[in-house]
Protein backbone atom coordinates (compact mmCIF):
# COMPACT_ATOMS: atom_id res chain seq x y z
CA UNK A 1 0.00 0.00 0.00
CA UNK A 2 1.53 3.38 -0.97
CA UNK A 3 2.46 5.94 1.64
CA UNK A 4 0.06 8.80 2.28
CA UNK A 5 1.08 12.12 0.76
CA UNK A 6 1.10 15.22 2.97
CA UNK A 7 -0.18 18.63 1.94
CA UNK A 8 3.36 19.79 1.11
CA UNK A 9 3.82 16.83 -1.25
CA UNK A 10 6.07 14.80 1.06
CA UNK A 11 5.39 11.16 1.91
CA UNK A 12 4.97 9.81 5.42
CA UNK A 13 7.94 7.49 6.04
CA UNK A 14 7.62 3.98 7.41
CA UNK A 15 11.17 3.71 8.74
CA UNK A 16 13.61 6.27 10.14
CA UNK A 17 17.39 5.98 9.75
CA UNK A 18 19.82 8.21 11.63
CA UNK A 19 23.54 8.75 11.15
CA UNK A 20 25.65 8.19 14.26
CA UNK A 21 28.58 10.63 14.25
CA UNK A 22 27.73 14.33 14.49
CA UNK A 23 24.02 13.51 14.56
CA UNK A 24 23.41 11.27 17.58
CA UNK A 25 26.92 11.51 18.97
CA UNK A 26 29.42 14.34 18.61
CA UNK A 27 33.09 13.42 18.27
CA UNK A 28 36.53 14.99 17.93
CA UNK A 29 39.10 13.80 15.38
CA UNK A 30 41.71 16.02 17.04
CA UNK A 31 41.10 14.27 20.35
CA UNK A 32 41.41 10.92 18.59
CA UNK A 33 44.77 11.72 16.98
CA UNK A 34 46.16 13.24 20.18
CA UNK A 35 45.12 10.30 22.35
CA UNK A 36 46.37 7.73 19.86
CA UNK A 37 49.64 9.62 19.66
CA UNK A 38 50.03 9.51 23.42
CA UNK A 39 49.26 5.78 23.48
CA UNK A 40 51.77 5.09 20.71
CA UNK A 41 54.40 7.61 21.74
CA UNK A 42 54.27 9.47 18.42
CA UNK A 43 53.10 12.98 17.44
CA UNK A 44 49.44 13.56 16.65
CA UNK A 45 50.44 14.66 13.14
CA UNK A 46 52.02 11.25 12.57
CA UNK A 47 48.76 9.59 13.64
CA UNK A 48 46.76 11.80 11.28
CA UNK A 49 49.03 10.88 8.38
CA UNK A 50 49.01 7.16 9.20
CA UNK A 51 45.28 6.86 9.90
CA UNK A 52 43.48 9.47 7.82
CA UNK A 53 45.76 10.85 5.11
CA UNK A 54 46.74 7.33 4.04
CA UNK A 55 43.15 6.10 3.74
CA UNK A 56 43.69 3.48 6.46
CA UNK A 57 40.64 4.56 8.45
CA UNK A 58 38.44 4.60 5.35
CA UNK A 59 39.42 1.01 4.56
CA UNK A 60 38.72 0.05 8.17
CA UNK A 61 35.26 1.63 8.03
CA UNK A 62 34.58 -0.10 4.71
CA UNK A 63 35.21 -3.50 6.28
CA UNK A 64 38.33 -4.09 4.20
CA UNK A 65 40.45 -4.52 7.33
CA UNK A 66 39.88 -6.36 10.58
CA UNK A 67 40.71 -4.59 13.84
CA UNK A 68 43.88 -6.67 14.07
CA UNK A 69 44.92 -5.67 10.54
CA UNK A 70 44.23 -2.02 11.29
CA UNK A 71 46.44 -2.26 14.38
CA UNK A 72 49.24 -3.96 12.46
CA UNK A 73 49.18 -1.37 9.67
CA UNK A 74 49.11 1.45 12.22
CA UNK A 75 52.14 0.03 14.00
CA UNK A 76 54.02 -0.32 10.73
CA UNK A 77 53.14 3.18 9.54
CA UNK A 78 54.13 4.84 12.83
CA UNK A 79 57.03 2.53 13.74
CA UNK A 80 55.40 1.98 17.12
CA UNK A 81 54.01 -0.95 19.11
CA UNK A 82 51.46 0.33 21.62
CA UNK A 83 49.26 -1.93 23.67
CA UNK A 84 46.40 -2.75 21.31
CA UNK A 85 43.61 -2.37 23.88
CA UNK A 86 45.02 0.97 25.02
CA UNK A 87 45.26 2.18 21.43
CA UNK A 88 41.66 1.19 20.68
CA UNK A 89 40.46 2.96 23.82
CA UNK A 90 42.42 6.07 22.85
CA UNK A 91 40.91 5.98 19.36
CA UNK A 92 37.37 5.47 20.62
CA UNK A 93 37.05 7.63 23.75
CA UNK A 94 36.14 10.62 21.60
CA UNK A 95 32.33 10.65 21.65
CA UNK A 96 29.71 12.68 23.52
CA UNK A 97 25.93 12.41 23.37
CA UNK A 98 24.10 15.03 21.31
CA UNK A 99 21.52 15.56 24.06
CA UNK A 100 18.80 17.27 21.98
CA UNK A 101 18.91 14.43 19.46
CA UNK A 102 18.73 11.82 22.22
CA UNK A 103 15.56 13.51 23.47
CA UNK A 104 14.13 13.47 19.95
CA UNK A 105 14.80 9.80 19.19
CA UNK A 106 13.51 8.83 22.64
CA UNK A 107 10.20 10.51 21.82
CA UNK A 108 10.08 8.85 18.40
CA UNK A 109 10.69 5.46 20.01
CA UNK A 110 8.01 6.17 22.62
CA UNK A 111 5.61 6.87 19.75
CA UNK A 112 6.58 3.44 18.33
CA UNK A 113 8.21 4.63 15.15
CA UNK A 114 10.80 2.11 13.90
CA UNK A 115 14.33 3.51 14.16
CA UNK A 116 17.65 2.44 12.72
CA UNK A 117 21.28 3.52 12.58
CA UNK A 118 22.97 4.01 9.21
CA UNK A 119 26.59 4.92 9.79
CA UNK A 120 30.07 4.87 8.36
CA UNK A 121 31.89 3.40 11.34
CA UNK A 122 34.52 0.84 12.26
CA UNK A 123 34.45 -2.14 14.59
CA UNK A 124 36.34 -0.49 17.45
CA UNK A 125 34.21 2.67 17.44
CA UNK A 126 30.96 0.73 17.28
CA UNK A 127 32.01 -1.68 20.04
CA UNK A 128 32.91 1.26 22.27
CA UNK A 129 29.74 3.25 21.56
CA UNK A 130 27.43 0.26 21.86
CA UNK A 131 28.96 -0.60 25.22
CA UNK A 132 28.92 2.95 26.59
CA UNK A 133 25.65 4.37 25.27
CA UNK A 134 22.75 2.11 26.16
CA UNK A 135 20.21 4.10 24.12
CA UNK A 136 21.81 2.79 20.92
CA UNK A 137 20.60 -0.73 21.70
CA UNK A 138 17.43 0.32 23.55
CA UNK A 139 15.99 2.60 20.86
CA UNK A 140 17.32 1.36 17.52
CA UNK A 141 16.09 -1.96 16.15
CA UNK A 142 18.30 -2.02 13.04
CA UNK A 143 22.00 -1.18 12.67
CA UNK A 144 23.30 -0.70 9.12
CA UNK A 145 27.03 -0.27 9.73
CA UNK A 146 29.54 0.25 6.95
CA UNK A 147 32.17 -2.13 8.27
CA UNK A 148 29.61 -4.95 8.50
CA UNK A 149 27.99 -4.22 5.14
CA UNK A 150 31.31 -3.75 3.33
CA UNK A 151 30.42 -0.41 1.76
CA UNK A 152 30.52 3.22 2.86
CA UNK A 153 28.28 6.21 2.28
CA UNK A 154 27.58 7.68 -0.20
CA UNK A 155 27.83 4.48 -2.28
CA UNK A 156 24.57 3.02 -3.57
CA UNK A 157 25.48 -0.36 -2.08
CA UNK A 158 25.19 0.71 1.55
CA UNK A 159 21.80 2.35 1.03
CA UNK A 160 20.46 -0.70 -0.79
CA UNK A 161 21.73 -2.96 2.00
CA UNK A 162 20.24 -0.69 4.67
CA UNK A 163 16.84 -0.78 2.96
CA UNK A 164 16.96 -4.58 2.93
CA UNK A 165 17.86 -4.64 6.63
CA UNK A 166 14.98 -2.30 7.43
CA UNK A 167 12.57 -4.40 5.39
CA UNK A 168 11.26 -1.38 3.49
CA UNK A 169 11.66 0.04 0.02
CA UNK A 170 13.92 3.12 -0.20
CA UNK A 171 11.03 5.49 -0.87
CA UNK A 172 9.52 4.49 2.49
CA UNK A 173 12.67 5.47 4.42
CA UNK A 174 13.60 8.83 5.98
CA UNK A 175 17.31 9.44 6.62
CA UNK A 176 19.25 12.23 8.32
CA UNK A 177 23.02 12.77 7.99
CA UNK A 178 25.30 15.71 8.69
CA UNK A 179 27.17 15.38 5.36
CA UNK A 180 25.45 16.76 2.27
CA UNK A 181 27.15 14.24 -0.02
CA UNK A 182 25.74 11.36 2.01
CA UNK A 183 22.27 12.87 1.85
CA UNK A 184 22.63 13.23 -1.93
CA UNK A 185 23.64 9.57 -2.14
CA UNK A 186 20.62 8.54 -0.09
CA UNK A 187 18.32 10.54 -2.34
CA UNK A 188 19.86 8.93 -5.42
CA UNK A 189 19.05 5.57 -3.83
CA UNK A 190 15.43 6.66 -3.42
CA UNK A 191 15.40 7.72 0.22
CA UNK A 192 13.76 10.83 1.61
CA UNK A 193 16.81 12.43 3.22
CA UNK A 194 17.76 15.71 4.89
CA UNK A 195 21.01 17.29 6.04
CA UNK A 196 21.25 17.55 9.82
CA UNK A 197 21.48 21.03 11.33
CA UNK A 198 19.65 20.69 14.66
CA UNK A 199 17.27 18.43 16.53
CA UNK A 200 14.53 21.03 16.13
CA UNK A 201 15.01 21.08 12.36
CA UNK A 202 14.83 17.26 12.18
CA UNK A 203 11.73 17.21 14.38
CA UNK A 204 10.07 19.81 12.17
CA UNK A 205 10.93 17.80 9.05
CA UNK A 206 9.32 14.71 10.58
CA UNK A 207 6.22 16.60 11.71
CA UNK A 208 5.93 17.99 8.18
CA UNK A 209 5.92 14.39 6.92
CA UNK A 210 2.95 13.48 9.08
CA UNK A 211 4.63 11.90 12.12
CA UNK A 212 3.00 12.60 15.49
CA UNK A 213 5.25 12.66 18.57
CA UNK A 214 6.14 14.90 21.50
CA UNK A 215 9.00 17.27 20.73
Amino acid sequence: MPNSRNVDGSMTPKFLYFDLGRVLLDFSVDRMTCQMGLAAGVPADAVKEAVFDSGLHTRYEAGQLSSEEFYEEFCQATASHPNRAALEEAASDIFEINTPMLALVAQLAAARYPLGLLSNTCESHWTYCHRRYRFLSDLFRITALSYEIGAIKPSLAIFEAAARLAGHSPEDIFFVDDIAGHVAGARTAGYDAVVYHSARQVADALHDRGLAFNY
